[in-house]
């Protein structure tokens, strides 16, 4: 359990029009078999990976034996976003895909392994976005749909964060520590970051422990992650958009029979909460089963992989709402 798998996509073609003969999609998979439980699709985030659960999962607190995301209930599977870099698998043309492919190349993934209806489909941050984007493309595929710190669609605010990423991976010296100092900005908070560090100095290295931070978090990104993949994540990122084939929001919702709960995080600067506030708004006026809840942290963004207490009240509650589970 855990280890890596691979699926071959075969005859993909991208929504552009572009033919690959093959895709490798690789996957995690934790808990009970896909034939004897409910199945928990979990999307991981722009560096994350398909690791969602056991000692160096991402998510060790939520998904697991006992936890809220019970393995000894649930079948879990996490893919990997074709191009992240895991097992060394990089796209060279990234830019032929959008999130909507990524979607597609999930859902036949699903398909390979004989899943054809999920319990949950759970995304962070990016991942969301293609949670979001598997709904809109296949209406009746999960039961609940729990997009959590993310959105539909990339905002302004995300597209000028991910130009910036851009230029750095393109023309800085350092481009992926560069990349990452700049993004921990956006992850977190300036509450965050006076609560942490409190103007303290690093006499050993003559810094503020703010700016030792950022260094050693653009290091160790770039021990772990391949440029190429970043490129690819980044620009994957800019593409989220449900609503590309000029179907309005409120038809995409009507559509989508599960139950969507959107989880923000009240000070989020990356995937703003008035940005779900927005779309429960928009919902409501067409679905009733559309909720929203609010993860209360002065961490920001990454308040989704820091606050895992609240993180797991929220999908508690949410998991035991569901009368059809034992």
């Amino acid at each position: 359990m855990g280890n890596v798998k691979t699926i071959s996509i075969n005859n993909f073609t991208t929504d552009s029009g572009i033919v690959y003969d093959n895709i490798d999609l690789h996957y995690q998979h934790f808990g009970q078999s896909y034939q004897n439980a409910p199945v928990v699709l979990i999307n991981h985030s722009l560096t994350g990976d398909a690791n969602v659960a056991g000692p160096k999962g991402w998510w060790s607190e939520v998904v697991g034996p006992n936890l809220t995301i019970d393995t000894l209930n649930f079948s879990v599977l996490a893919f990997n976003i074709p191009g992240n870099g895991v097992n060394g698998y990089t796209l060279k043309n990234y830019k032929d895909f959008h999130t909507g492919d990524i979607a597609e190349i999930f859902f036949q993934g699903l398909q390979i392994l004989g899943i054809q209806k999920l319990f949950a489909l759970i995304g962070g941050s990016i991942g969301g976005g293609i949670a979001w984007e598997m709904a809109a493309l296949y209406p009746n595929l999960t039961d609940n749909l729990i997009p959590v710190a993310a959105d539909w669609k990339a905002s302004d605010w995300i597209i000028a964060n991910t130009f910036l990423q851009k230029r750095l991976l393109e023309n800085s010296s350092e481009p992926l520590r560069d990349a990452r100092i700049h993004a921990m900005l956006t992850y977190r908070t300036p509450a965050s970051f006076s609560e942490r560090f409190g103007r303290t100095i690093n006499t050993e290295k003559k810094l503020f422990n703010v700016e030792s931070w950022l260094v050693h978090h653009g290091y160790k990104l770039e021990d772990r992650f391949l440029l190429q993949a970043y490129k690819a994540m980044n620009h994957l990122l800019a593409t989220v958009d449900i609503t590309r084939k000029g179907d309005s929001l409120e038809k995409i919702i009507n559509t989508i029979s599960s139950n969507i709960h959107l989880i923000a995080v009240d000070s989020d600067l990356f995937f703003t909460a008035e940005e779900d506030q927005k779309t429960l708004k928009r919902g409501k006026k067409i679905k009733e089963n559309i909720f929203y809840h609010e993860i209360k942290s002065i961490h920001g963004h990454d308040a989704f992989l820091i606050e895992n207490k609240t993180v797991s009240q929220i999908l508690s509650r949410i998991f035991k709402s569901n009368s059809n589970i034992s």
